[in-house]
């Protein structure tokens, strides 16, 4: 952090000719880096001359990465796909998330470069932060904890679940600041209420891994606390996030983003809904029109709060059937697991939906003669094990899901 007051450095206020002139000029660079440095980028650019990449439309020409094919390019040369552009000996750490798909971090440094977006979200040097995202397996924990070590907070590693030792840490240690799901703040701020643990402590939520619907936010804000989230990947770290203006998200520093039209490479015009493609800067993990699978639209103007850089509208919705329930990813491919497991079980659809702003899940299951609970368990066990996630289970008859091809049906409104 270079700044200090209302920004997390000069970045976020430079003139936006400027910045897009230093972003552009900077393209080449690392594509150059990625090209030589990594086996993947290798072969997918090797008719594309670095040096010429150095505007947006020059971008444009070059080739989509899909977030939805990581997992087939890991299977095939180990761990990473060869999309790294640093030799393993240099990465200090791998995670996995749900697919499973592997991603590289780091112990020091903002590594995901998440202290811009908890630096507007409230955080500031010396607070406490209670982080309640996960410290196994996945990196959200991580990425977190690192974004407010560069600020200069102290972290509390929570992690998930355990919500009344969260409180009694909580009531005890004081935090200034919440980290985590937003799902779980309403958790814990209506249990802290009803049992009479006082959490006015808390000045600043930074939220993000799953949707923040405006009931939801208005919920928080009668709770006493007033979220901002934010929005990045465990590949691509921070993509944007948003300030106290609460007028869309602020788009990265570190990165290039795009909108294009789901299915293709071709950006869309402002304001059009598409996906989001994201070059980043990195070079441990150089990710070129790295396609995430979410949808957004470019929101035109620039914020009140005095940040300069292009916003999206945020989250809305998925590109293609694969979901985030309770902050993780869930795959087709991770239902399909659950059918294989099960001879009894004919076809398959995971209905996605919300109660009382909490995402649930129902595993409706087509099945070939007397289900029974025995049968209803053990398919219980094996969604949760497949998915990361506990979800009910529904039998129903053979004949009943709609032949349409979904197996992830996502049901949830945010309004």
């Amino acid at each position: 952090m270079t700044g200090a007051g209302a920004y997390f450095d000069e970045l976020e206020i430079r003139d936006p000719e400027q910045r897009e002139a230093e972003q552009m000029a900077a393209l080449a660079a690392a594509i150059g880096h990625a090209k030589a440095n990594s086996a993947y980028f290798a072969d997918l650019l090797k008719d594309v001359a670095p040096a010429e990449v150095i505007s947006r439309a020059a971008l444009a020409r070059l080739p989509v990465t899909r977030k939805s094919d990581l997992k087939a390019h890991q299977a095939a040369a180990r761990p990473l796909g060869g999309l790294n552009g640093a030799p393993l000996s240099q990465i200090e750490q791998i995670f996995m998330s749900p697919g499973p798909i592997y991603e590289p971090g780091a112990r020091t440094g903002d590594f995901w470069r998440m202290g811009r977006a908890l630096y507007a979200a409230g955080c500031r040097a010396g607070d406490l932060v209670h982080n309640t995202f996960s410290y196994h397996m996945t990196p959200a924990g991580m990425m977190m904890e690192a974004g407010a070590a560069a600020i200069g907070c102290t972290v509390f590693p929570a992690g998930t679940g355990n919500t009344e030792m969260q409180l009694q840490a909580m009531a005890e240690l004081r935090p200034a600041a919440y980290v985590g799901t937003p799902s779980f703040l309403k958790i814990l701020l209506e249990k802290g209420r009803d049992t009479g643990i006082d959490l006015s402590c808390l000045r600043a939520a930074s939220v993000g891994g799953e949707a923040l619907p405006p009931s939801l936010r208005a919920e928080l804000k009668a709770l006493g606390v007033g979220p901002i989230q934010s929005y990045g990947t465990a590949d691509l770290g921070l993509i944007a996030y948003e300030t106290p203006a609460l007028e869309g998200m602020v788009v990265d520093e570190g990165i290039v983003l795009e909108i294009v039209r789901p299915g293709t490479g071709d950006p869309v015009e402002d304001g059009e809904v598409g996906e989001i493609v994201v070059t980043t800067f990195n070079p441990v993990y150089p990710l070129i029109r790295f396609a995430t699978g979410d949808m957004s639209a470019v929101l035109g103007g620039t914020s009140p709060c005095g940040r300069t850089n292009r916003r999206i509208k945020g989250w809305m919705g998925r590109a293609d059937q694969t979901t985030k329930v309770k902050g993780m990813f869930v795959h087709p491919g991770q239902v399909e697991q659950v059918r294989k497991r099960h001879e009894a079980l004919v076809r398959v659809r995971l209905v996605v939906d919300s109660v009382d702003n909490v995402d649930r899940m129902t595993l409706r299951c087509e099945v070939a003669g007397d289900g029974g609970d025995a049968l209803r368990a053990a398919v219980t066990e094996t969604l949760q094990a497949s998915c990361k996630l506990r979800g009910g289970v529904e039998f129903v008859a053979p004949g009943t899901l709609p032949n349409d091809g979904k197996v992830i049906d996502d049901v949830r409104t945010y309004e």
